[in-house]
């Protein structure tokens, strides 16, 4: 457990957990242990029964600004992506139960495709997507070059996941990437609320409907494999190298 994600069940909320990013000060960027402590509480979640939906929040600002530099780099020396990153992204695949996600403010890099695999997201208004994988030398990840294309198109998809071009909070709602846009003040409690509806559902009915509208997850675990293999070579190259040299001069 780590105290830059808090894990909860909302007294208010009957039926949902909260996964909320707590570390303000490096506008959410997650670390090993921050994805350690998401993807167990994914986990849990599949076999407890109060749990019927769960939620993604970040803070004012802030949903997440992606990796955190440091593990980033100790990631490049040593050519992995972090065994606590792929368990997480297994964990989103494989959750059971409804995923939503609440953004206000910078959504980078896993900050915006991992609400790909999420069921409904609302964001704030002046919400930002953008993943720079490609500025840095790597390449999509979280099975983003296969389920990103499906959703906005290829043209989008290349927009966002090569080009590296930043997406205002409308432009994601028209790509298909984001349910709805609303005020920054109204984020948390319309998301907390949405998910309180899909938690006083049928369970087992909710379930199957959404298994059909997600398919195979197999098909998406094997991108999440793909796209590690070449995320971790590229971290060992030169090109990467000289990418997070400049990022750090910056």
């Amino acid at each position: 457990m780590t105290d830059h994600i808090v894990v909860e069940q909302p007294s208010a909320h009957q039926g949902v957990q909260l996964i909320r990013f707590n570390r303000p000060e490096k506008k959410n960027a997650f670390t090993r242990a921050m994805y350690r402590t998401m993807a167990d509480a994914l986990n849990a979640a599949n076999t407890d029964a109060n749990i019927r939906a769960t939620v993604f929040l970040g803070t004012e600002g802030s949903f997440s600004a992606g990796n955190d530099i440091g593990d980033f780099l100790a990631a490049a020396t040593s050519g992995s992506m972090g065994e606590e990153l792929i368990d997480f992204l297994y964990a989103l695949v494989r959750s059971e139960k409804p995923l939503v996600s609440g953004i206000d403010g910078l959504a980078i890099g896993i900050g915006t495709t991992l609400n790909l695999h999420c069921d409904l997201t609302i964001a704030s208004d002046r919400s930002q997507f953008r993943t720079p994988f490609v500025d840095l030398a790597l390449v999509p990840e979280a099975a983003s070059s296969l389920i990103a294309p499906r959703i906005m198109g290829h043209q989008r998809a290349f927009a966002m996941l090569a080009a590296g071009e930043a997406f205002s909070a409308e432009e994601a709602r028209q790509a298909g990437l984001i349910w709805k846009v609303t005020t920054p003040e109204a984020v948390e409690s319309q998301t907390l609320a949405v998910a309180a509806k899909l938690a006083a559902k049928p369970p087992e009915a909710l379930r199957i409907a959404r298994e059909l509208l997600r398919g195979p997850q197999q098909e998406i675990i094997a991108r999440i494999d793909d796209e590690a293999r070449h995320f971790s070579a590229r971290l060992k190259s030169a090109e990467a190298r000289a990418a997070f040299e400049a990022f750090m001069r910056r």
